[in-house]
């Protein structure tokens, strides 16, 4: 019986355990035993697994997360993890391996093809949507419709009293959660990495909403966001296994720039993790199962050092590489059309 192994890394977001269920469903189908990883590359540093079958996935396609756990570990950070990752890989005797993740787990699973562990497929998750090679990521889709709550919830305060909100999102390189949940929001400015931000620009479009008889307004901004001295602002400087920094803080910076310069009541929203929980949309339960289905398909067809992707409406695969080696950030078009409806 063919050895099948899974394994989430990254930060979590919905979609997760659906793919993890078709993962299972079709692999038990194909006459394959899947053997679930937990928390990320680290469950194969220290050989930490369970069985998956049946039972373990029934109900889990509402629920956010993953029953797997994740973590950001780099097993080729630490000296001697990729000798243990191999090593677990040999001794539960896998035959294949699905990678669920982002650009960073991704980024691994190619390093490791290049290690010699060729039988490694890949599934494309993040609520950033920012992976090349594929329209869509599972995750993003339910992101965006939090962030459009909240941000339907902030116009009821922001109005009643006559402030201008800031709503933070993520987005460290890419600005589609802030772009998307902005305009499906109706935020009247949005801020992205992609464009660094001219505050004398956003303080006069401000102030001409306001002229017009507005009194509040609702301005989006993607925690990655830069102002025109090009530095992202940090929680801490700190840098994890991926040499990713911490953000946090854009927010507050922009609503006491916006004060001091137009002297209207600013407040800050932070939405944080809040994108990232909750039961995963249709759309994404949808995707991560067509793309749970298409990774034991790769395998059964020994496509390794490939990558489900969503292509129109078709579920195509692409090399692991073309998917990781750029980010996917918002075109100039997309954002030149939501410029329409500033201010």
């Amino acid at each position: 019986m063919l050895k099948v192994g899974i394994l989430t890394g990254g930060g979590d977001c919905p979609g997760l355990n659906p793919v993890i269920r078709a993962v299972v469903r079709k692999g038990i189908n194909e006459g394959y035993q899947v053997i679930g990883i937990k928390n990320g590359w680290k469950g194969l540093i220290e050989n930490n697994t369970i069985e998956l079958n049946l039972n373990a996935v029934s109900g889990i396609l509402p629920k956010g997360g993953t029953i797997l756990g994740t973590s950001r570990t780099n097993p080729f950070k630490k000296e001697g993890d990729l000798e243990k990752v191999k090593k677990s890989y040999k001794e539960l005797g896998l035959e294949a391996l699905i990678a669920i993740g982002g650009e960073d787990t991704l980024g691994v699973a190619s390093k490791l093809i290049k290690e010699g562990l060729e039988n490694i497929v890949g599934v494309p998750k993040t609520i950033d949507n920012d992976l090349s090679s594929t329209d869509y990521t599972f995750g993003f889709d339910t992101a965006i419709n939090t962030a459009m709550e909240c941000i339907d919830k902030l116009h009821t305060t922001a109005e009643s009293h006559h402030r201008i909100i800031v709503v933070e999102v993520m987005g460290r390189h890419a600005g589609w959660i802030a772009v998307e949940a902005g305009i499906a929001g109706g935020a009247d400015i949005i801020l992205i990495p992609e464009e660094t931000i001219d505050i004398e620009k956003v303080c006069e479009l401000l102030k001409k909403r306001h002229d017009r008889g507005k009194t509040f307004s609702i301005v989006v901004v993607a925690e990655g966001a830069k102002f025109k001295k090009g530095t992202m602002v940090l929680q801490e400087e700190k840098l994890d296994q991926f040499g990713h920094v911490r953000l946090g803080g854009i927010g507050d910076n922009l609503a006491k720039e916006i004060e001091k310069r137009t002297g209207y009541e600013t407040r800050v929203s932070v939405l944080g993790h809040i994108q990232r929980g909750g039961s995963p949309s249709a759309f994404d339960r949808i995707l991560g199962t067509r793309f749970g289905v298409k990774a034991i398909e790769l395998v059964k067809n020994k496509k390794f050092g490939r990558m489900a992707a969503l292509s129109g409406n078709k579920i195509t695969d692409v090399p692991i590489e073309n998917a990781i080696k750029e980010l996917k950030t918002v075109d100039k078009d997309f954002y030149e059309m939501a410029k329409v409806f500033f201010g």
